[in-house]
């Protein structure tokens, strides 16, 4: 994978050059996260790279945005579940403290996290996690990718 495409992750996906997407969604790209040391973590990323946050959206449109959440949350749950007989729960957010695009988290939670770390916010969760290569995306996490675009397009067929 190449790095050119994390310096313009909404303008990659929307030119078809960011390998991390798993589909095109109503309002954004659904795409696998670049670190899995949570299996299955995910991210929305809105199609507009312009908008900033959620208030940025006209009302259609951000509503269009949060169901584009929970569809990936659904799909997010329903793969890790079958995935991983550990799995909780998902976590859902939208924080814009870094990343300078409107965008949501979709963390799988897991009983078999540190018992400090499992019912506490990802974030506290050791620095190293977000840069050790065991934690990569790679070929190791191609199943749970299949099964997460998989839900996504049932989910679109229920619709």
């Amino acid at each position: 994978m190449s790095n050119d495409w994390r310096t313009d992750r909404v303008g990659s996906a929307l030119r078809g050059e960011n390998p991390t997407v798993l589909r095109r969604l109503t309002a954004g790209f659904a795409v696998i996260g670049d670190v899995q040391f949570l299996p299955g973590y995910s991210v929305l990323l809105a199609d507009d790279p312009a908008v900033d946050r959620l208030s940025d959206l006209p009302r259609p449109r951000r509503l269009e945005f949060l169901s584009d959440m929970d569809r990936l949350g659904e799909a997010v749950e329903r793969a890790c579940a079958r995935a991983d007989p550990a799995f909780l729960r998902v976590n859902l957010e939208i924080l814009g403290n870094t990343d300078g695009f409107l965008h949501a988290h979709v963390w799988p939670r897991y009983a078999w996290e540190p018992a400090e770390l499992v019912r506490r916010p990802v974030w506290l969760h050791p620095r190293d996690r977000w840069s050790d290569r065991r934690y990569a995306l790679g070929p190791g996490h191609e199943v749970l990718r299949e099964a997460i675009g998989e839900e996504l397009d049932r989910s679109a067929l229920a619709s």
